[in-house]
């Protein structure tokens, strides 16, 4: 399909409400198992590890690599404040082999990304290339934007040697801030949680080869505090990508619906993204934890997975022990240790220090899907 041909694509945005959460008040939804400190390997005792995704084919499987698997994730410097990780973050690769990750170094070089830190995206093998999609957040050596945050991508052929890379392509702007019904998130103030968001981008290749990207936005039409929404951009043959009517809209229910991404299973579209407790509007107790959606189709229309959206969430007494899941084909889901072992189920913040932070990876998960139904194996 040429992209002059769907100029009038219609979109189902699902329209995600307070009132979607109604069955919260009486179904027993999953959590997932209190991770223990033996469960946690870091990674180095000087760098934290944090929202992570594989280099993978075009169904979003992990490939191959080095007897293992090629994973990125956002590290950065071990800090006083864990929560001060989000502005020194930069893209790190890891090799996956014999359940363990080894870290390899930063992915790009030092410099290379136009923004003063790197934010998560996806990799993924075209024509034979590493592509990896990402967000630069920030400016490169200015104060002044500190929360701009844009869409980029670039190529490059994986090495035959102990290098990971053979060279980086020049960065490609994928859609401008602002565009369509996107609100531009470059604003000074704001806090984790709080900020505006045009992140997290995510390439899904259709089954009749169209390119998309979603990504984490802000409803332009709804600029209040909550006015998540996941959005749409198709490509056209050059890499140009257009904005489309966004996936899922959650104006006046939630601020932040992050890292959005779509596994393919028994023919049907599960779209997954995660959010926070602290971001919804507080007409809701909703948790942590991992959330959904079901279509046959890209454009909808979208049914909420367990009729509220939740798959799963943290265990009650630890709100805050993962987060940002990533759910792999063979349905994997993997994560981040965020604050363990606080003991607290009526925690509303999150501990100050290190003295509860993971920082590494979360022991893998698995859900199971079974047409509007998901739940943890």
């Amino acid at each position: 399909m040429h992209f002059a041909d769907t100029l009038d694509l219609d979109i189902c945005t699902l329209r995600w409400t307070a009132d979607d959460f109604a069955t919260l008040n009486w179904r027993e939804f999953d959590r997932i198992a209190a991770i223990g400190v033996h469960d946690l390997v870091r990674i180095s005792a000087d760098l934290d590890v944090w929202d992570a995704w594989p280099l993978a084919d075009i169904s979003g499987a992990p490939v191959a690599w080095r007897g293992g698997e090629l994973w990125f994730a956002l590290a950065a410097p071990v800090n006083d404040d864990p929560e001060l990780r989000h502005g020194l973050a930069r893209i790190h690769c890891f090799h996956h082999v014999g359940g363990s990750f080894r870290h390899l170094g930063p992915a790009l070089p030092e410099g290379f990304s136009p923004g003063s830190r790197e934010w998560s995206g996806c990799a993924r093998i075209e024509a034979g290339r590493v592509a990896l999609y990402f967000t630069a957040a920030g400016q490169r050596g200015k104060d002044g934007s500190p929360n701009r945050q844009r869409l980029l991508r670039t190529y490059s052929a994986l090495a035959n040697c102990d290098a990971i890379f053979a060279g980086w392509e020049p960065l490609k702007e994928l859609l401008p801030p602002g565009s369509g019904a996107y609100m531009c998130a470059d604003r000074p103030g704001g806090g984790i949680g709080t900020i505006k968001a045009f992140r997290d981008p995510f390439a899904w290749t259709t089954t009749d080869g169209r390119e998309m990207l979603l990504f984490t936005g802000s409803a332009k039409a709804s600029p209040g505090p909550f006015n998540g929404v996941i959005g749409l951009a198709e490509a056209d043959g050059s890499g140009t990508y257009r904005p489309l009517p966004p996936l899922v809209d959650a104006s006046g229910l939630n601020n932040e619906l992050e890292r959005p991404h779509i596994v393919e299973e028994d023919g049907r579209l599960y779209l997954f993204w995660s959010t926070q407790a602290a971001v919804f509007d507080r007409c809701v107790n909703a948790p942590t934890g991992l959330y959904g959606a079901v279509a046959d189709r890209i454009e909808g229309p979208w049914t909420l997975l367990n009729s509220d959206g939740l798959v799963f969430a943290n265990p009650q007494d630890e709100p805050f022990q993962a987060y940002s899941w990533w759910v792999l084909p063979d349905m994997r889901v993997m994560s981040f240790a965020d604050y363990c072992g606080i003991g607290d189920p009526d925690a509303k913040e999150k501990p100050q220090g290190r003295a509860h932070f993971g920082g590494t990876f979360a022991p893998f998960l698995r859900v199971e899907l079974d047409g509007t139904n998901a739940r943890l194996a």
